[in-house]
Order: C-alpha cells, then sequence, then structure tokens
C-alpha cells in the first residue's frame, strides 16, 4: 500500500498546498485563474505537443485506448442523462451537466500528474488520447445536448445547428486541441524540431505537473455542499466509481467484438483515466446555464474523495494478474 500512497500522496499534498495558500491569503482565488490561463493556454499545449511530436505516429494513436475510453464514457454518459432525465425529472440542460460530472475526467490537471507517477513519459500520449475524447466527442455533445435543452425551454438559447456551430468554434481556438493536431502533424512527417525550439517548448511543459495541482487546490477554497448532498453523492459515486467501471467492462469486451484491444500499461491507464474527478473547470461551463451550484459542490466532494478511491483502484490493480506489474 506504501508504493500506491507514493503515487497518490504527492498529489494530494500538492492540492492541499494550493488550497492552504487561497485559504490563508498567500494567494487569492484571482490568482488561481491567472495561474490556470498560464497552464490552459502555454504549459499543457507545450506538453501535448512535445509529447506527440517527439514520437512516431505508431507509438502515438493507440486506436483501442480511444476506443475503449469512448465506448465506456458514451455508455454512462447516456445512462446518467437518462436517469436524470427520464427517472429524476431534471431538465434535458441539468441532465447533461450531471452527465458531464459522470464522465469528463480532469486529465490535465489531476490525470497526468497522476500518470506521470505511473507510467513516466507515456503520461503525454496518455493525456494526448484523453483530450482528443473529451473535448472532439464527449464535450461537444454534452455542450450540443445543454444548448438544445435550454432552446426547447425557451430560454433564448441557441438552436441545435447554432449550438453545434458554436463547438466547432469553441474546438478550432482551444491551444491544446491545436498543439495536439500539430503534435500529429509533425510526428507524420518526421520532422525534427530544432533543439532551441525543442528545449523551450520542454521547459513550458515541465511547468505544468504541479502547478496544475496548486491551482485545484486553490479552486476548491469555499466551495460548499450544504443542502445538495443527494445530487453531489450521485454524481461524485458515478465519476469515481461508475466511470472507470464502465471504461473496465469496454476494456474487457471490445476484444471479444473483434475490435483493437488496449495493450500494455494503456489498459491500467485508461481505466486510471476514468476513475479522475471531473474536470477542474466543471462548474465554470455549468455556470452558462445557471448551474454552477451543484457542479462546484460535486467538484469539491469528487476532489476530496478521489485521494481514496483512486489509491483503492491503482491497489487492486496492482494485485489483479495482467494489469499492473
Amino acid at each position: 500500500m506504501l508504493d500506491i500512497l507514493a503515487i497518490t500522496g504527492p498529489i494530494y499534498l500538492c492540492i492541499a498546498a494550493g488550497f492552504a495558500c487561497v485559504r490563508w491569503n498567500v494567494f487569492t482565488k484571482g490568482d488561481m485563474r491567472v495561474f490556470g490561463k498560464f497552464v490552459i493556454q502555454i504549459a499543457l499545449p507545450a506538453l501535448l505537443f512535445n509529447a506527440l511530436a517527439s514520437r512516431p505516429l505508431g507509438e502515438v494513436l493507440h486506436w483501442g485506448y480511444l476506443l475503449a475510453f469512448t465506448v465506456g464514457s458514451l455508455m454512462l454518459m447516456m445512462g446518467a442523462l437518462l436517469y436524470a432525465w427520464r427517472v429524476q425529472g431534471r431538465s434535458l440542460t441539468e441532465s447533461a451537466y450531471v452527465a458531464m460530472g459522470m464522465t469528463c475526467s480532469n486529465s490535465g490537471y489531476v490525470g497526468y500528474p497522476v500518470m506521470l507517477l505511473t507510467f513516466g513519459p507515456l503520461a503525454g500520449v496518455i493525456l494526448a488520447l484523453n483530450l482528443i475524447v473529451e473535448n472532439i466527442i464527449k464535450l461537444p455533445l454534452l455542450f450540443t445536448l445543454a444548448d438544445a435543452g435550454a432552446a426547447g425551454e425557451g430560454q433564448g438559447r441557441p438552436t441545435l445547428s447554432q449550438a453545434l456551430r458554436e463547438t466547432a468554434g469553441r474546438l478550432v481556438r482551444n491551444p491544446m486541441i491545436v498543439a495536439i493536431f500539430a503534435g500529429f502533424a509533425v510526428a507524420l512527417t518526421g520532422w525534427a524540431l530544432p533543439s532551441v525550439l525543442q528545449r523551450t517548448v520542454t521547459l513550458f511543459s515541465a511547468a505544468s505537473g504541479g502547478l496544475a495541482l496548486f491551482i485545484i487546490g486553490g479552486t476548491l477554497v469555499g466551495l460548499e455542499v450544504k443542502g445538495l448532498r443527494r445530487q453531489v453523492s450521485l454524481i461524485a459515486v458515478g465519476k469515481l466509481l461508475l466511470h472507470p467501471l464502465a471504461v473496465w467492462l469496454a476494456v474487457l469486451l471490445l476484444p471479444l467484438l473483434g475490435l483493437p484491444a488496449v495493450q500494455g500499461d494503456l489498459r491500467v491507464a485508461v481505466v486510471l483515466s476514468a476513475a479522475m474527478p471531473m474536470l477542474g473547470i466543471y462548474s465554470l461551463l455549468a455556470q452558462r446555464h445557471g448551474f454552477e451550484g451543484f457542479t462546484a459542490a460535486a467538484l469539491l466532494a469528487a476532489t476530496g474523495a478521489s485521494f481514496f478511491t483512486l489509491s483503492a483502484i491503482l491497489w487492486l490493480m496492482r494485485h489483479s494478474a495482467g494489469w499492473l506489474a
């Protein structure tokens, strides 16, 4: 168990440091937004480009991983959406954010540091694969459903076609997506970056891990769960337990259907990626439709509980034959 804590412990110590620094006014929550902008706009794109451009394309594009992460996530997403919408009677827009909380992982701020400690240099490739699924499949679909639901409720929101166009526009302007495609292009051509440029990109990419975790801790200050325990518990359980379970089932079932299998350490990585808490900007995204309350509370609960669930999942895989050596 100590070797598992050696992986998860530093992650949550960095988060605790960020929380403490904001709680004791060393930094403000506004500072966290500035730090976060640097990570999102500069450090993580540099990391993604570096991880992809420095490897042959065959070592980067893992179809089995992409398929397992997509299929497992979409199975849970549809189940969560229908449960919240049809069983609980929530609006389609609110249900879309419930499904987002259960299926959209914090691959950059929490996932990448965990993968770095667990898999070393492979972490950059894992991050890129996760972001492809998150930003090109899951988030666009959920944003479209949320906007379509709001339009149907007469809130003056965009139509379905307008929502699709807006989502496409966000993707084109997203520096991480641009970095992914630029990295793929360099890997495809086999072009070697000049050493000066390579070292510059590496310096920026090295800043992402610890700072990302520090930001998560700082943003948790002031969030509350009061009065929302039932809904928050549903989202947290869905994200931390049901999401990795759904992806694990996809890993096992897809090869039986003749589809590409997830190979080697990536089998563990894809399940761990699903086990991360929801993305750190979850409540900021939900603010667009007025659902920042329960989403912020769910973010707080899931991030705190993930220390125990991630440690448990890592322990189980380490003690299960054929998963983690």
